[in-house]
């Protein structure tokens, strides 16, 4: 059996009376791509921000790597990251200067040679000494991306990591993470509103709705039980609906 690296027992969170996450209990095992799917507003940020320590839920409990989050934030932080194509990097500095700063933190050894590497990898050495603020919003994406790697993360929470690509870059960026994976057995939490993508890059998926678990399975036998969804590419959204229907 694969080691565990992240447990969530009868996580919630509630806000103003608001219950946004609603007794959530899930795994994730070592070298797994776990989906985390749902429609907007269906808890999924809520989750990730309270893995990342962001957030404090007001129940349940959250262990990485064997370690309870609350009491071992800080070791647990320096080998997780965390990638959003909705959250900005600084602008008034460069590509190149953003990912040194970050290096810095995580006190990675040789940070200039780690920083191009990943600049190369992402087909951004081009833009390295470009301000941050004047890349579009796939090469902010794509620049993002290199941030959560930076540490050589054992786990990655990546909120839709190819939105705002082109095609040809989102399918070399799949291509990479699934590299990744398979080279450094890294574990990722993976939300996307594509099922193709999903299909591709998940071992297995979680859907939420309305803060709750609805169904867990892998992404081929959760289309199958949508009778008139085709396996081949279904629609996410109406996935969504007809799985929130069963329940």
């Amino acid at each position: 059996m694969k080691n565990l690296v992240l447990e969530v027992e009868n996580l919630t969170k509630e806000f103003d009376g608001f219950r946004a996450v609603d007794n959530v209990s899930f795994e994730m095992a070592e070298g797994e791509i776990l989906g985390f799917l749902g429609p907007n507003g269906a808890g999924k940020t809520t989750t990730i921000m309270m893995l990342l320590g962001l957030i404090k839920p007001t129940n349940g409990k959250i262990r990485i790597f064997g370690m309870d989050l609350e009491q071992n934030r800080e070791k647990i932080l320096s080998r997780i990251n965390f990638s959003s194509a909705y959250i900005a990097l600084p602008a008034r500095i460069t590509a190149r200067e953003n990912l040194y700063v970050f290096a810095k933190l995580y006190n990675i050894p040789n940070p200039r040679a780690r920083v191009e590497n990943l600049l190369e990898s992402f087909e951004l050495s081009g833009l390295k000494n470009e301000d941050t603020g004047n890349l579009s919003s796939g090469e902010a994406t794509r620049l993002n991306l290199c941030k959560a790697l930076i540490n050589d993360p054992q786990v990655l929470f990546l909120d839709e990591p190819t939105s705002s690509l082109d095609p040809d870059i989102a399918q070399k960026t799949r291509e990479l993470l699934l590299k990744i994976k398979q080279e450094r057995n890294i574990s990722m939490l993976y939300t996307s509103h594509n099922m193709r993508e999903v299909t591709q890059m998940c071992d297995r998926v979680i859907f939420l709705h309305k803060g709750k678990i609805v169904a867990s399975d892998t992404p081929l036998n959760l289309t199958k039980i949508i009778k008139d969804s085709s396996a081949e590419e279904p629609d996410l959204e109406e996935v969504f609906l007809k799985i929130a229907r069963r329940k």
